[in-house]
């Protein structure tokens, strides 16, 4: 019908879906009362997307319609993350002798709807596509399974609407309940249920179709009808619409009839606007009236899409460039009853003249199918994946059905269905199930926790005992024992081991800038000092013995000035690295992120390891040489003799500082400086301990082994 009136040019107003144009020139005789079909399609995209519905099926007919969906729209989805189980064809509708094979195709596309795992699928068809989707029920009962148990969520869109012939009219509807319906959009029309109300069939003589329908819905006939009904009944015309179900006749306005509504109207507008433009300025009786219209009824197609007006419901009709007509779609929710009668319910919109194409759904209006209990249906190829966990592709399957595995170690998904799992910030630790990040504590070894107690303790308590110690060979300065081998290094000896005591507290705390730059330095200075005081009193004792031999050149050697001057050199060379060190690399405090997973480790930067290393190493070059030296002479006469004491005291200090340096570098944190400071006290308190317990004990238990007669006697 269209090509034919397409060759007369006479106007043609569409109310489904558009036809396919194959020449440019009859574009201007269509007249779509139907809204760009892109609008639709997008606003199923976004009901998709609002409910996450990623794995779903598409059931088309058999129009060019569906072509332009699989090539265009498909992959617009695809792109958003839809995924698609199926695409099937609806069977279509033939002659009687095509019925064999009609319901044999219609049991294998039913067969792949009831075995599929999609909840929701697609409807692309027109107004008779409802005839055939109402037939799968019947499939199902072939195939002995239940249509409730096997509920979809259908998505129709609205070129579809409910339409029931005499055959079909007592089937159940019961599938449809909870069906989201794209409609064009449509308002009640204020006395249209009023009109259909007051409708006087005896009336409507020169409408036959009017009383076919009546016939029909009311199964009963007219008693000059061309149909005998074998029961009998006679039409009254008292008969009212509104006791009829949804399924036959529905009283309120939909999409279609706002449609047609509107079209009447437009061309009304049309005329009257072509009919003022030809006779403007002139009269205009009957005959000329008609002849206009017979002879340039195709100039109308201009006035029609110049229209522009407010309907008797107050809203706008207009067309576009195209001559699609600017509106939007409402979302209808379908509510089926058991006396085949159904309820639209408006429960969204998709308004393509909102600045941004707005998109509303209201979820508590929406009444879902019977099998889901009222809850929102899921419609995934697979569950989603929790938090803590990230997508991994299943081989030949599509792009939405996917495994869960779990995050990398260190890394975290907050949300579900996540591609990857990403790094928590750097002062951020991922928690026990890599859902979410956990700011990092501050780590630094401090005086309130027990570690750092013990050790500030045991720092304090060995310089309590080394100030005793030196209150006590202060006070017996005078006697042979503390005479012996030099008093005045014995002195510098335990001070220097007193600050090595204290300078552990300078560990102990958070890390500032002056503490990281005395921390180091400060411990080698003062640890060279005593460890070439060591040296110093080792070789004292060896050239003490080789002075006493007749005849002996190394006497000029033996004095205050040799010990002052090993201790001077030893530590001025000390001194002298620890200068290089912060004058290049100097310490500083440091947040180090990554040493520790759960903590922001705040310590001191050594600059440069190297230096550090290098003073580590000239303290234990020092520590060897007092050890070998040591360890020779430890045979020599005891009462003049410390060098076994110093061989001991060396071997516990190197023994410490050689086991520091793997400990050192395994440890992690606060702990690393727990190590060097346990090495710190336990290398001193092993000097302390083995040089001068021995001393002490004498004066303090056994002051009668401290005179010179005693010493001379034992030396002899």
């Amino acid at each position: 019908m269209a090509d034919i009136l397409s060759i007369l040019k006479i106007p043609q107003f569409i109310y489904g879906s558009a036809p396919v144009i194959n020449k440019r020139t009859q574009a201007v005789l269509y007249h779509q009362m139907f809204p760009e079909v892109d609008y639709q399609y997008d606003g199923i995209l976004q009901l998709l997307l609002h409910f996450r519905w990623t794995w779903i099926g598409v059931l088309s007919g058999h129009d060019d319609n569906v072509e332009r969906f699989v090539h265009t729209v498909v992959p617009m989805y695809t792109q958003k993350g839809i995924c698609f189980d199926f695409m099937l064809r609806i069977p279509k509708l033939g002659f009687s002798n095509d019925l064999p094979d009609i319901v044999e195709e219609g049991i294998k596309t039913n067969n792949v709807i009831l075995n599929s795992t999609v909840n929701v699928m697609i409807i692309l068809g027109e107004i008779d596509t409802m005839v055939v989707l109402r037939i799968f029920p019947k499939y199902s009962e072939i195939m002995g399974v239940p249509t409730k148990a096997k509920g979809k969520v259908w998505i129709m869109t609205s070129q579809m609407d409910f339409t029931s012939g005499d055959f079909e009219k007592k089937w159940d509807i019961d599938f449809l309940h909870g069906a989201m319906y794209f409609s064009v959009h449509a308002i009640e029309v204020l006395g249209f249920q009023k009109f259909l109300q007051m409708i006087n069939i005896t009336s409507e003589n020169k409408h036959d179709f009017i009383r076919e329908f009546w016939e029909e819905v009311f199964e009963c006939s007219f008693l000059n009808s061309m149909v005998d009904r074998q029961d009998g009944k006679i039409c009254s015309g008292e008969e009212k619409l509104e006791t009829l179900p949804s399924s036959n006749f529905e009283m309120s306005m939909t999409g279609h009839s706002y449609s047609i509504y509107n079209a009447v109207y437009v061309l009304a507008h049309a005329l009257h606007a072509m009919h003022s433009s030809r006779f403007k300025h002139r009269a205009i009786v009957e005959e000329e009236r008609m002849t206009f219209l017979s002879q340039e009824l195709w100039k109308l197609n201009h006035f029609v899409r110049s229209i522009s007006f407010n309907n008797s419901a107050g809203e706008k009709v207009s067309f576009n460039e195209n001559g699609e007509l600017e509106a939007g779609f409402d979302i209808i929710n379908w509510i089926t009853f058991p006396n085949q009668s159904f309820h639209r319910v408006k429960v969204g919109k998709i308004d393509p003249m909102a600045p941004k194409k707005v998109f509303t759904i209201c979820e508590e209006a929406i009444v879902w199918p019977s099998r889901f209990n009222q809850v929102q249906p899921l419609s995934l190829c697979n569950a989603n994946c929790p938090l803590g966990f990230h997508k991994a592709k299943k081989e030949g399957k599509p792009f939405c059905c996917y495994d869960c595995h779990p995050c990398p170690e260190g890394k975290i998904s907050n949300q579900t269905d996540m591609g990857e799992c990403f790094q928590c910030p750097h002062d951020n630790y991922p928690n026990m199930e890599q859902d979410s990040c956990i700011p990092k504590d501050i780590s630094f070894l401090s005086y309130e926790e027990p570690l750092g107690i013990t050790l500030a303790s045991s720092a304090l308590s060995f310089s309590f005992i080394t100030t005793f110690v030196l209150w006590i060979f202060i006070k017996h300065k005078e006697t042979p024992i503390v005479k012996a081998n030099n008093r005045n290094l014995t002195y510098i000896l335990l001070i220097s081991l007193l600050l090595s005591f204290l300078c552990a507290l300078l560990f102990i705390g958070q890390p500032g800038k002056v503490t990281c730059l005395l921390r180091q330095t400060a411990f080698g200075i003062i640890f060279s000092v005593a460890v070439s005081c060591v040296l110093a009193k080792t070789i004292i004792v060896v050239l003490a013995f080789m002075v006493t031999k007749p005849g002996s050149q190394m006497r000029k050697w033996v004095g205050k000035r040799q010990a002052t001057s090993i201790v001077l050199s030893c530590s001025l060379t000390q001194a002298a690295f620890c200068s290089i060190w912060l004058a290049t690399s100097p310490p500083f405090p440091d947040l180090d992120m990554y040493l520790i997973n759960k903590e922001i480790v705040l310590g001191c930067n050594e600059g440069s390891f190297t230096m550090f290393y290098f003073v580590l190493g000239f303290m234990g070059l020092l520590a060897i040489i007092s050890f070998t030296v040591a360890f020779l002479a430890r045979k020599l006469p005891d009462s003049f003799n410390e060098a076994k004491f110093i061989t001991f005291s060396m071997l516990v200090f190197c023994s410490v500082w050689l086991s520091f340096i793997p400990t050192y570098l395994s440890t992690r944190g606060k702990y690393t400086v727990a190590v060097e400071i346990f090495s710190i006290l336990a290398s001193s308190a092993g000097i302390l301990g083995c040089i001068f317990s021995p001393k002490c004990y004498i004066i303090m238990m056994r002051p009668e082994l401290n005179s010179r007669e005693q010493l001379r006697k034992r030396n002899y």
